[in-house]
């Protein structure tokens, strides 16, 4: 729980100003509960960080060593203190609802995330009259950055103002829209955490860096959601860097998100005006129960779509946006992580109506060691490009893990006896045919 919170929440208590989704919770301090088919890693000090790397590092290797076109998965909990991930996530919530609350008062709200494009003067306007910036200030905001050249602001041009190459974030105060009052963006960091902060982006960019080097690609993994903007920021950071010639870094969309669909689709747009490679994994997610109870106790709207089915439909919804843009640009990459038979075969058909051809290796599948071969080995007979997400570590670490994706997995039972089916019948298929040793009859 220490972990989670900054040095300047305990002195002062002001951890009761933080917004609850963001805040750390003595009851949910524990983040393996509920969670069944996803590791969990806790910070105990920066050492422990460095091991962690040094692991992640021996993976990328591995995998560099055993295939030609390998991917490998991090976890940014992993690299560093988790309190910088809530707080910079809190920061992005806060930054991006501010867009939204502005473009409401001009008469857009309602609008997909990329339509809404605020006029300069009246944000100007709004910014002075809230005690933000002076039109001086916010003009030279703008103009130094480029932006609000056509006259509007949309929401990229909005999140440029908070990254790495800007010091705006650290002036800006936002509105609370409960109590009217101007909050700092960003909190203080005591100069121990702004080192902690600054080692866990250079491990990043170690393991980027070694990624790039072997022709590895990286797959950083979603995690909770109070953590999820943080994380995604910091890998879209990377990809901006890395991902210039080809792909190299995937983030990673959990489609039992409500907000899934846009935040795809806002950073496919960034990376068609940069020029950089769009690459993803899809999965439905792993923290649905705990993210429920979560939300449910502590009092914040539930993130997680209502129903299966809607996690089915948002999933669809982001392959099929992904796919056709794999179609215009041959820019973008997904590795579709899925044991849905539905959803194989429905990227096998869009592809085929697309004109997206296997060996264009644009598109990957994705299934979890020892399950699901009835849709692995057909997908690479067929010249997919399909690959086999392997555990690894002790065995007594491992086997539960295994145990619980099977047991999480809905309908497990029924595909495996399908697979034992499907197995039977091409040994009696191979046993009339008198090729049963033959691999390939």
């Amino acid at each position: 729980l220490s972990s989670c919170t900054s040095a300047a929440e305990k002195e002062t208590g002001g951890a009761e100003q933080r917004e609850k989704q963001y805040r750390a919770h003595r009851e949910f301090a524990d983040r393996r509960n509920r969670v069944v088919s996803a590791r969990t890693y806790f910070y105990a000090d920066e050492a422990k960080c460095d091991q962690h790397m040094e692991t992640f590092l021996r993976c990328i290797d591995a995998s560099s060593g055993s295939s030609e076109d390998g991917f490998s998965a991090i976890k940014l909990t992993a690299l560093g203190r988790p309190q910088f991930l809530l707080q910079f996530s809190e920061v992005l919530v806060k930054w991006r609802r501010f867009f939204h609350q502005m473009a409401a008062e001009q008469g857009q709200g309602g609008r997909a995330a990329l339509e809404m494009k605020l006029e300069v003067e009246k944000l100007q306007e709004a910014l002075s009259n809230l005690g933000i910036a002076t039109k001086a200030e916010s003009q030279d905001w703008f103009m130094g950055e480029n932006l609000g050249v056509s006259g509007t602001v949309d929401l990229l041009d909005w999140n440029s103002l908070i990254d790495s190459r800007t010091k705006i974030s650290k002036l800006l105060l936002i509105p609370n829209m409960k109590t009217r009052q101007l909050e700092p963006l960003l909190s203080h960091f005591t100069e121990e955490e702004d080192l902690q902060m600054k080692r866990m982006l250079q491990r990043m960019d170690v393991l980027a860096k070694r990624a790039t080097e072997t022709g590895v690609r990286l797959m950083v993994d979603a995690e909770q959601s109070y953590f999820q903007p943080a994380i995604s920021r910091l890998t879209l950071e990377m990809q901006r860097r890395f991902n210039r010639e080809r792909a190299i870094i995937f983030n990673t969309y959990q489609c039992y998100l409500k907000e899934a669909y846009d935040n795809v689709t806002v950073d496919v747009e960034l990376s068609r005006r940069e020029g950089w490679h769009f690459s993803t994994k899809l999965v439905r997610g792993a923290y649905m129960e705990q993210e429920r109870e979560r939300a449910a106790k502590i009092g914040y709207e539930d993130p997680i779509n209502p129903t299966y089915e809607k996690t089915n439909e948002m999933y669809h919804r982001c392959l099929d946006y992904i796919l056709e843009e794999i179609k215009h640009s041959r820019k973008a990459n997904v590795m579709v992580a899925s044991h849905n038979e539905d959803t194989i075969k429905f990227t096998l058909r869009r592809m085929m109506e697309l004109g997206i051809h296997p060996s264009e290796k644009k598109v990957y599948f994705g299934q979890l060691l020892g399950m699901c071969d009835q849709i692995t080995f057909p997908l690479g007979q067929a010249g997919f490009p399909v690959y086999k997400y392997v555990p690894y570590g002790p065995v007594d670490e491992v086997l539960p893990y295994l145990s619980r994706r099977a047991q999480e997995n809905r309908g497990f039972m029924q595909r495996a006896n399908r697979e034992r089916d499907l197995l039977w019948r091409e040994f009696k298929r191979r046993l009339f045919a008198g090729t049963i040793f033959s691999p390939n009859p």
